[in-house]
């Protein structure tokens, strides 16, 4: 018997391992089925940041720009047939994984526009576009949790569309998700879709929050203040767990489960460490429990393969723990409700830039190929 690896013994505690990158080149070359198969990689999520950054790199999508040039395609046509063939690309290598697991793993989630955030007819619509053009039923659509995103996730959901639902950083925002989840499920049930085939999960934004409040814990110096840093983070999460734990054990939610539907799980975001005083698997192994994914950097991946300490379930029964930080923080004058809201305020501006950037790359790209000049 050789001994278990630590991705390996991360998946035995129920942790789902997505890569948080994608690119041509790790599809063509291999290099995403050696993931699969050496990593327990089990899926893949991207962000118009990781787009931004594949295409700013090397070679691989030049006989495409050009193809989409010389058919006069705008620089938002062109995005969107770009980054679309590298989700369908990526969930045919994932087939295998959707088929073994019953639909649970095996995901690409690829997201709409970030400028759309804040409408959710305009969500609405992308989200089946993107869904109709990848048309893989592995593939998952990435909407963020703004209010106006809330609708746009019931009604993509009752259209029997797989959901990511991006930057969550509250617990009370948690609860709307999971809320607007169900009403989608109650919605494509009347609709007379199989539930069995939906999946969602609910991104909760990890490192982010410890980012933000170290900030101001930092600010106020006291020793009771410096005590508290790096611990926000997964306090917060232990305790989105607690919510998912509660929501589904609802009356509401076993009826539509009775009915053929799956839990919404968590899924750990931004789990790369900022603070290079942390242990750089801080939020992988500190955030185990089963049925959840967490959803990594390879920096992060390789860090856990390597030297990660894998100790089971570290979430559930920690609930008191966690209540305890976040009632201490409030106790130093830290903000949870403001720090939560400007981070999604953050979140959505930070997209908003990359998918500018995206199409700065595209754009010239496109004319370049169009000049008829060489890189």
């Amino acid at each position: 018997m050789t001994e278990k690896n630590p991705t390996q013994a991360l998946s035995e505690v129920g942790v789902s391992i997505w890569l948080d990158d994608l690119s041509r080149e790790r599809i063509t070359s291999g290099g995403l089925a050696r993931l699969i198969a050496d990593r327990q990689v089990v899926g893949v999520t991207t962000n118009p940041t990781i787009f931004a950054s594949a295409l700013a790199k090397g070679e691989a999508y030049d006989a495409q720009v050009a193809e989409l040039a010389a058919a006069g395609k705008s620089v938002t046509e062109a995005v969107f047939e770009i980054t679309t063939d590298d989700v369908a690309n990526a969930s045919d290598i994932f087939r295998p994984v959707y088929d073994s697991t019953g639909g649970k793993d095996g995901r690409v989630s690829i997201e709409v526009e970030p400028g759309l955030a804040h409408d959710a007819a305009g969500t609405i619509a992308e989200a089946k576009q993107l869904w109709a053009k990848v048309n893989r039923p592995n593939a998952m659509i990435k909407i963020p949790a703004t209010i106006e995103g809330l609708e746009a996730i019931t009604e993509t959901i009752a259209a029997g569309i797989s959901v990511n639902v991006t930057l969550i950083f509250s617990l009370e925002r948690h609860r709307e998700v999971i809320n607007a989840y169900l009403a989608g499920l109650e919605k494509a049930r009347a609709a007379g879709h199989d539930l069995s085939t939906i999946r969602s999960v609910a991104s909760f934004f990890v490192s982010r929050v410890d980012t933000e409040i170290d900030k101001r814990l930092e600010a106020i110096g006291t020793p009771e203040a410096i005590a508290l840093k790096s611990k926000a983070g997964i306090a917060n999460a232990r305790l989105a767990y607690q919510v998912f734990e509660q929501a589904f054990d609802s009356e509401r939610a076993k009826g539509l489960i009775a009915a053929g539907a799956n839990r919404q799980r968590p899924l750990w975001a931004s789990t790369g460490v900022k603070d290079p005083s942390l242990p750089d698997t801080l939020y992988v192994t500190e955030l185990a429990v089963a049925d959840v994914v967490n959803t990594m950097p390879e920096k992060t991946l390789e860090a856990t393969f390597d030297h990660g300490v894998i100790e089971g379930d570290k979430v559930t029964g920690s609930y008191a723990d966690a209540n305890a930080v976040l009632d201490a923080l409030a106790a130093q004058g830290v903000s949870y409700d403001e720090v939560t809201a400007l981070l999604e305020k953050e979140g959505v501006e930070k997209f908003i830039v990359s998918w500018n950037e995206l199409l700065d790359t595209v754009t010239a790209a496109l004319e370049s190929a169009q000049a008829g000049v060489v890189k």
